[in-house]
């Protein structure tokens, strides 16, 4: 008798180890793996839909002016990006980042307010995004590295006078607020983030729970590993909320009161985590990535205002 419940033990030990091993090698594949998300919101920002809120930006994003520019990584990769120059001269610049399973392509919205400012444009895709190579995604921390060098050569593009702004959207939010922890030049005066997560480890419990009802352990830390040996890097490193207790640079934190894909609280997480001068803007009745649909208005004029306190002649 005993001897059957210690076998039974082992292999009910073996099923479950078997089922946390297949449950993360798929957690790995679904969320870092390049394929099709699924659980993704579909909605192309270069199609033009009947009584598309966006039409004008997508007009103009269609036919205004870009150059395609490269960068190589530290790692090799080759980078894309589109550079768009301002209307009139200028000697500021916004690097747009982009969200989770999305590129440069879908930016339209954002990449006019800046315009509309007075700014040239630098979007890139992410590594493993749109015209970018790498087979995984880096949820905005290989990503911090690559940003670097997105910025040496803006300054080296546009002059040693040029005055630099970092937005993010989501994961592109996430990738600025890494950024801002590192020794940046003193051309990046400012960074507005939108959504991102305050860690990828807890946006990945976050996710594992709400789409699957699963406990993140072990699955986190097994995906994690599976990371590190397939990626280069631990979830645990991907963390924007210890990032921005480095910035010296001023942050702007946006986020939906209704986001329920990044929990909002997230939001006061690593707004309260950042000494620097910040400001803060949830917005009444957004979900995740539509705050500037839900008031145009009044997201642009707190863009342009938190701009202006540290740029000059922000229009």
């Amino acid at each position: 008798m005993k001897k059957r419940t210690k076998w039974g033990l082992l292999g009910a030990l073996g099923v479950t180890t078997s089922f946390f091993t297949y449950a993360s090698s798929y957690f790995y594949k679904t969320a870092v793996g390049i394929n099709k998300k699924e659980f993704v919101e579909e909605y192309s920002m270069e199609e033009i839909y009947q009584d598309d809120p966006w039409e004008n930006e997508k007009r103009w994003y269609q036919t205004v002016e870009k150059d395609v520019l490269i960068q190589r990584a530290t790692d090799g990769l080759l980078l894309s990006g589109l550079f768009i120059p301002a209307k009139e001269k200028s000697r500021k610049v916004v690097i747009i980042a982009h969200g989770y399973s999305s590129s440069n392509l879908d930016m339209a919205p954002w990449a006019k307010l800046f315009y509309d400012i007075g700014f040239s444009l630098l979007l890139p895709d992410a590594r493993g995004h749109g015209e970018s190579e790498g087979d995984y995604i880096g949820f905005g921390w290989h990503e911090r590295k690559d940003y670097m060098l997105w910025i040496e050569q803006m300054i080296e593009k546009l002059g040693d006078d040029l005055e630099v702004v970092l937005y993010g959207l989501s994961m592109g939010g996430a990738t600025v607020m890494n950024v801002s922890g590192e020794a940046l030049p003193l051309n990046v005066k400012a960074i507005v983030e939108d959504c991102g997560y305050s860690s990828v480890s807890k946006e990945m419990a976050h996710q594992l729970k709400i789409m699957y009802k699963l406990p993140q352990y072990p699955i986190i830390p097994l995906t994690s590993f599976i990371t590190k040996m397939k990626a280069g890097f631990w979830f645990g490193e991907a963390n924007p909320e210890k990032q921005v207790q480095k910035s010296q640079t001023p942050l702007l934190f946006i986020h939906g009161d209704e986001d329920i894909f990044v929990p909002t609280h997230m939001a006061y997480d690593v707004y309260h985590a950042t000494s620097c001068p910040k400001e803060l803007y949830i917005v009444p009745g957004a979900a995740h990535a539509y705050s500037y649909i839900t008031d145009k208005d009044e997201y642009r004029l707190r863009i342009k205002r938190f701009l202006s306190r540290h740029l000059s002649n922000v229009n």
